[in-house]
């Protein structure tokens, strides 16, 4: 009788009402967050707490609204606890030499022939191995945008292959925290996540290598690397101890996903395994070890690159990522628990009655989003939480919403110039947004790809379970 009692006094709120929460969040992420720079933990609070007055007033009192935050909270905590795993992970990789090598070995291995296509597949190889776009432009980048001035090579296209090329790691990277926050934003896992990723990333990642192969034939060919590649590599071999036992830690994990195992005690493994390696070939003591899973390896190696780039890791470069998507789920919970969000997803999904124009529809939302906040998180975590439903009524795959999300937002992101992605690439390179947006090819030709698998139907998975969080969904 109580809850009866209770439902009569919620009352049902109308389509402008039910709005007015995420007009609220588009106007302070815009202004606070792209315009002034604020917190967007703070600027999601505030937001919040709009939506909780706005559900106040449909009858709902604070303890049914802390229950639907911690509903959202709660279906997103399998994958949050992965996210604190793969920052131990960065860290002992890094630590025991794992990473270091693969970086190495791929520096190595780039053909410093063509210009544009070695710019991209080095920046690619960097960012695979560090899962950091940003550490990748501020090194192995600003080192080949010294060589193309010195070739004179257009810094436009310099630029845009060196940005495609780190953003790789962004989209594929099991280190980065961008595919680590879209299966949180989504309710699906981080491993069929990635896989599912490989449909528009490796297509769109070849086909941008080939127009930069055609372009770069008419720029000349680069006589050698750059003396900053050369100071990585070397720097790298003098301060690691590399022997071929240190893929074990990667081959763990591999094997855990490839085997449909439990994903956290894999990572785990792999985390004890790479610190037993680090403490037999790097000299790494026990107390270090424990400071890095915590704080982050920090490099000593005295080189300012070599430092910059791989002092990485630990839980708790995880959590400014994480506080961000409390406050996004505690804006979503409420919005959920008060019946608004599910008043929007009815006016949306009334336009969008087909896979395909539900797609498309995910896909307009995410790039308005990345347009607005110019925030990697928050445009994958607001389209994921909104439309995540959407996706499930219509017996959608979760992993299609998370790829829609990564590409159509995070991904997208550094093209926008006033966001901090942007922003820091062009004051890095010292090459505006606006010259190398065109030459960015593969992230926008992920998104016409997904465009083009959306209106066709290819590749986009129906679901198969229920808890999608579980790995081979």
């Amino acid at each position: 009788m109580a809850e009866t009692s209770a439902s009569t006094t919620h009352r049902q709120p109308g389509l402008l009402l039910a709005c007015l929460p995420l007009a609220v969040m588009a106007l302070l992420l815009g202004v606070g967050y792209g315009m002034f720079h604020l917190q967007a933990q703070v600027l999601l609070i505030c937001a919040a707490v709009c939506a909780g007055l706005v559900g106040w007033r449909l009858g709902y009192s604070w303890d049914e609204m802390q229950q639907g935050i911690v509903e959202s909270v709660r279906k997103a905590l399998p994958a949050i606890l992965i996210m604190l795993c793969v920052g131990m992970l960065i860290a002992a990789w890094m630590a025991s030499g794992t990473i270091p090598m693969l970086l190495y070995y791929g520096l190595k291995l780039v053909s410093p022939r063509f210009f544009l296509v070695t710019a991209c597949l080095a920046c690619s190889v960097t960012s695979l191995a560090t899962g950091t776009s940003w550490g990748t432009v501020g090194t192995v980048g600003v080192a080949f945008i010294g060589i193309a001035q010195a070739l004179q090579v257009p810094l436009g296209p310099a630029a845009g292959a060196i940005v495609a090329g780190a953003y790789l790691g962004d989209k594929l990277s099991p280190f980065s925290d961008i595919p680590n926050l879209a299966p949180v934003a989504t309710g699906t896992n981080l491993f069929d996540h990635l896989r599912h990723m490989l449909w528009s990333a490796v297509p769109a990642w070849l086909a941008g290598l080939a127009v930069y192969f055609f372009m770069g034939l008419k720029f000349g060919r680069a006589g050698a690397s750059a003396p900053q590649i050369g100071l990585i590599t070397s720097g790298l071999r003098a301060h690691f101890t590399f022997h071929a036992v240190l893929l074990l830690p990667l081959l763990i994990v591999f094997w855990f996903a490839l085997a449909k195992k439990p994903v956290i005690p894999g990572m785990m493994l792999s985390v004890a395994t790479a610190c037993a390696l680090a403490a037999w070939l790097q000299r790494q003591t026990l107390v270090s070890l424990a400071g890095f899973l915590s704080g982050g390896y920090k490099s000593g190696t005295g080189l300012a690159d070599i430092d910059r780039l791989i002092s990485r890791g630990g839980i708790m470069s995880m959590m400014e990522t994480l506080l961000i998507a409390l406050a996004a789920f505690s804006f979503g919970g409420i919005m959920q628990r008060t019946g608004m969000l599910a008043v929007v997803l009815e006016r949306v999904t009334r336009l969008a009655r087909r896979a395909w124009s539900l797609s498309l529809t995910a896909m307009a939302t995410t790039l308005v989003t990345a347009l607005v906040t110019g925030s990697s998180y928050l445009s994958m975590l607001i389209p994921g939480e909104l439309l995540a439903p959407a996706f499930r009524k219509m017996d959608l795959a979760a992993k299609n919403l998370s790829r829609i999300v990564e590409e159509c937002g995070a991904i997208m992101v550094p093209l926008v110039p006033w966001s901090m992605a942007g922003v820091y690439i062009s004051g890095i390179l010292r090459v505006p947004v606006t010259s190398y947006l065109p030459f960015a090819f593969m992230n926008y030709f992920s998104v016409l790809l997904l465009a083009l698998y959306g209106g066709t139907g290819f590749t986009m998975a129906r679901r198969t379970r229920e808890d999608e969080t579980q790995v081979g969904s």
